[in-house]
This record gives structure tokens, sequence and C-alpha cells, in this order.
């Protein structure tokens, strides 16, 4: 799809407010810390898909497969490297459990598109001599290309108590690494539900110190049941509010902070905003683009090794199967269509390679807005700027960088929708650009001044994002 660079020229130019005009704004200042913390793992954004996409379609083709080139565009243009095959239809017993051939299919394509795999094993009813061969398969061809192995997917739906799951967990690993079969194996665990973050607890503390965990895997989906937001105006304030960071400070307390004390990494290796397929005109919206954008930045400041998006054009609600509202794309005739949430992948791709930089603002009209930095390794900065305020009463930010690195070159990417309107399905943009159903993306970094002083400023809109690289 072709975009008009000139038009988005000066669209990115209007955001930009010199100094001079800053008197007439509310001034927000953004510094950083001098000393860089951890580094955002290369594989930090990632996908999970349900475990029945692996099967073969009525025409016995795959949706994995080294021949789908739109998918694999889309995958390496989003800069996604982490795939997770689970969810609900990994342990439904009237779904099929993959066999080789579907195995053989899903690395094919993960290793074109540059991707690792996170494998769940069944574990609701199962057969653990057919998991035992699966694995065994898997390690003795791809072992390159897994991370880990989940054993069960929200095990505590069906296992009902922690001790129960613990010795089924323990007695998969033991035959899983037993000579001859996978001896280096690592897996993962326990990828409870959101409300089950004690078994993450319990489980750092039975197998933390044991050498086989590759991560300990949580799944979190902020918003609660989409069913439940019938009001879509106010779920989609509420997935904008500083209540959903509270709520996520919450979660990290509740585990993370146990499983990094470990020595042990965390992912969230199934998420989204809202569970059971997310919420119509909500989870769709470009308010999922602004919340997502947020949502990575905030877990990668905290250490987490990664989060993987639950994504599909359907996806498993206990026993039956949901149309995907929060989904990075669909199923289009020409490939995939990127939806808003998508975009937001795409902007922190643009800005979150690297180590993380803490930023601290002086925000004194308390604007909703969010700021995250990131130095990649050659020293270039990366800030983006998230801000939430929307609808009729929504402020524009205007916001002065200062570096205080020598930088002398500033450009900028803006993530934003037509007209500012967070319940947009449509029209988002990023970069000036949308996504083709091929998987490309032709979006553009925008120069904007830099003061002689060395520091930035420029208006974030109301409803819309902005990614700042700063170099020498």
């Amino acid at each position: 799809m072709k975009t008009s660079f000139p038009l988005a020229r000066l669209f990115v130019l209007a955001l930009i407010i010199l100094a001079n005009r800053a008197q007439a704004q509310s001034p927000i200042t953004v510094t950083f810390d001098a000393k860089p913390g951890p580094a955002i793992p290369e594989d930090f954004a990632g996908f999970s898909f349900e475990m029945e996409k692996l099967l073969a379609d009525s025409n016995s083709g795959y949706y994995f497969s080294p021949t789908n080139k739109p998918l694999i565009t889309l995958f390496q243009t989003l800069g996604i490297k982490s795939l997770r095959v689970g969810g609900n239809t990994a342990d439904r017993p009237t779904v099929n459990v993959p066999a080789e051939p579907d195995v053989d299919s899903l690395f094919a394509f993960a290793n074109a598109a540059g991707a690792k795999v996170i494998y769940t094993l069944r574990l609701r009813e199962g057969n653990l001599p057919q998991a035992v061969r699966i694995a065994k398969y898997i390690m003795g061809r791809y072992k390159n290309g897994v991370v880990c192995l989940a054993i069960g997917n929200e095990p505590n739906v069906f296992a009902k108590e922690y001790p129960v799951y613990r010795e089924e967990w323990k007695k998969y690993v033991e035959a899983i690494t037993a000579p001859g079969v996978a001896p280096d194996a690592k897996f993962c665990g326990p990828s409870a539900t959101p409300g089950k973050a004690t078994w993450a607890r319990d489980f750092i503390n039975d197998f933390g110190k044991s050498g086989k965990l590759a991560f300990i895997s949580q799944h979190d989906y902020p918003g609660g049941a989409g069913n439940r937001a019938t009001n879509v105006a106010t779920a989609r304030d509420k997935m904008l509010s500083a209540a959903w960071l509270k709520g996520y400070e919450k979660l990290y307390n509740s585990f993370a902070a146990d499983a990094l004390s470990n020595g042990l990494p965390y992912r969230l290796e199934e998420a989204n905003n809202f569970y059971n397929g997310g919420a119509k005109d909500v989870s769709d919206t470009f308010a999922a683009a602004l919340w997502g954008l947020d949502y990575l930045h905030w877990w990668a400041a905290h250490r987490a090794a990664g989060i993987n998006y639950h994504t599909g054009d359907q996806v498993a609600a206990g026993e039956k199967n949901n149309p995907c509202r929060y989904a990075s794309f669909w199923t289009s005739p020409n490939g995939y269509n990127v939806h808003p949430l998508g975009y937001g992948i795409k902007a922190f791709d643009l800005g979150g390679h690297g180590m993380v930089l803490e930023t601290r603002l002086k925000n004194p009209a308390n604007v909703n807005l969010t700021a995250y930095g990131v130095l990649a390794r050659d020293n270039t900065c990366f800030v983006t700027l998230i801000n939430k305020e929307h609808g009729p009463e929504g402020r524009e930010a205007l916001v002065t960088l200062q570096p205080q690195r020598g930088f002398t070159k500033a450009v900028v990417v803006v993530l934003t929708v037509v007209g500012g309107d967070v319940a947009a399905t449509t029209g988002v943009t990023v970069g000036g650009a949308r996504f083709s159903d091929d998987g490309t993306w032709a979006g553009k970094w925008e120069t904007i001044p830099m003061l002689s002083n060395g520091e930035v400023t420029l208006k974030v809109a109301a409803g819309s994002a902005a990614v700042v690289r700063l170099s020498r």
C-alpha cells in the first residue's frame, strides 16, 4: 500500500513544538539515569497461538509452513522472535495432539521466520508415553530451535490443587529427561491463569534450583474476561488508566520478584488485554495499540524475559472457540490484515532493542503520559512517549527530553490514528504508513529539531505515541 510521505512529514512536523512556544503549555521534562539497566532480550516480543493451529487444514495445508511467505514476512517486520504454541487447545481432549509431520512444518516455519519455539505438551487427560515420544522427536531434531517445553496449559483449571500438578510435572520431566530420551531438555512452568500467580511462587520454591528451567512462565490478562466488558468506553478508559499500571506492579510482586531473586528469568508466555478472545470495540481498537506498546515497555523495564501476545483468527475460550478480538492480525485474502495492537508491537520493535534507561518525569499537570528509555549497543538512545490522554478532555503533551549524552541528531516515528480516536479500529499508522497484507511496512523516521543545548522538545498529541531516536 502506498503512503504519501510528504503528508506524513507535514503531520510529524505539526507535532513539533519549538522551545519558544513552550510557555503556552504545561511542560513535561524527561531525564535519564546515566547508568543503563538490564538488557532487553532480542526475543522479548513474541506471539502465542493455539496448539490446534499446528494441525493441517482440510486441504492438508499448514498455517505454520515455510511456504507461508506473508506470515514469515510479518514476523520479521514486527520483530517477532518467539513463537509459543499452547492455549486451551493444547489440553483440550477433543483436539488431536500434533504428530511428527505437524511438528516438522512448525519448526520449518519458525526457522524461516527467525523465531524460536516454546512448545506445550498435553497434560490434561494426557498420555505420558505420547508426550515423551513427541519431546524426544522435538529435541532430537530441533534442539537449537526450542527455548523450552511447557507441560500443560493453565493446569490450575483442571488439576485444581498445586500439589497434584507438581507431582504430574515431576513425572513428565523425569520421563522426558531420562537417558536416551531428551536429557538436555529445558522446561518452563507453571503457566497458570492470572489469578493463580501463587502457583508460580510455589513452582519456584519446588523447582527453581533444579537446573531444568529456562524460565518461570505466567499468563496475564489485566482486564479480566472480555465478555464482562459491556461498557466499551469504560473498558477503553481502564485499559489506558494508571490503575492498570498498579495492577502490573501487583502481579510483579506476586511472583516475578521471587523468580529474579532466585536467579530465574520470567516470561508472560501468554498475555493480552482481556481473556476469552478479548472484548469487541475494546481489544480491537487503537486503545489496544497504545496499551500494548506501554505493556511491552513496562515489563521490559521490570526485567521480564519477554511477552507472547496470544493471537489468531480464533482462540479457545474454555471448551469452545471465540473470534479473536485482541488479535495482532487476522487472515485476509492476500495475507494478513494487521490490527491496531500489531502497530503497537511495531512501535516497540523500533525503540525497544538495547538496555533499559530509567526515565524520570517532571509532570506538574499530571498528564497521563509514560516515557521509556532504551540505550542501544551503538549508544543510540530511544525514547518512547505514550500519551494515553484521550477523548474530548484529552490533553496534548509538550515534552522536553534532556538526554545529557552529547547527541546531535533527533528523528521521530509517530504511532497515531485518524482523528486521534482511541475507539477506531482502522486508520492506524506508524511512521506515516500502514502495513500491507503481504507483511511489509514502509514507514519512515522524520527529522526533528534539536536545540543547541542538546535538548529536544516535541508535542505528543492526545491518544498517540512517539518514538524518538537520538544519535551523534
